[in-house]
């Protein structure tokens, strides 16, 4: 059996936790990469606990990274089997943190960058309930080389709302991957929305991170007085 996972959280900024939120790094980083997104979004999130677990895998080409799954780009596979045989373990996870905060499944949201955005939108979609939200920057939506669009489709249990974020210079996973991401989550009709940031790379910039946090923030906020 994989080892479980675990990695560096914070606490809720107000009171105990009413939501979970759950980063999932990219490849060759750790936990500790995306953990600090968690304070800038507390000024949206103050009743928010966040985690944001290492991967279970030494990655192959970090030293002192991790990896969700192996990536060779030699296999055209890879991708769909990586996803499919780490969903597992971060199902589990995922689980033992709700119960950590007594929190039922829909006060969680995922937040994945890159490789974490492979995962996160690939467990998201499959969860017994859905999770409140899935934010995914720099990173695709993983389907098998050889798509059956009604076997794919009876896969997805949930359609939680997803936005996805990506720089327009990205050359390392190109833009063209989040319209095309996009296309295939509103075919299977998930609510989608998108940001384009012009001039980033592959990474995350201030623009991309206040609108991951505004959107987790409309996701759970509650009707004012006489509402």
């Amino acid at each position: 059996m994989a080892a479980e996972l675990d990695g560096p959280r914070l606490a809720p900024q107000s009171g105990p936790a009413q939501h979970l939120v759950v980063f999932l790094h990219g490849y060759g980083a750790d936990g500790n990469d995306l953990i600090e997104i968690g304070r800038a979004w507390q000024q949206y999130l103050p009743h928010a606990a966040f985690v944001s677990p290492h991967a279970p895998e030494p990655c192959g080409q970090a030293p002192v990274g991790r990896q969700w799954f192996p990536l060779t780009l030699r296999d055209p596979n890879e991708r769909w089997v990586g996803v499919n045989k780490a969903a597992p373990p971060l199902n589990r996870f995922l689980d033992a943190e709700l119960a950590r905060h007594k929190l039922p499944p829909t006060a969680l949201a995922l937040v994945g960058f890159s490789q974490g955005t492979m995962m996160a939108l690939h467990v998201g979609l499959r969860r017994a309930t859905a999770p409140a939200a899935v934010v995914g920057y720099s990173g695709v939506l993983v389907l098998p080389p050889d798509v059956d669009p009604d076997k794919l489709a009876a896969e997805i249990k949930v359609r939680p709302p997803v936005l996805l974020v990506h720089g327009d210079r990205d050359d390392l996973i190109p833009p063209q991957a989040l319209f095309q991401a996009g296309q295939e989550l509103a075919a299977f009709d998930v609510p989608v929305e998108w940001h384009l940031s012009s001039g980033l790379g592959h990474g995350i910039d201030a623009e991309g991170l206040r609108h991951g946090g505004e959107f987790l923030a409309r996701r759970w906020r509650r009707p004012g007085p006489g509402r």
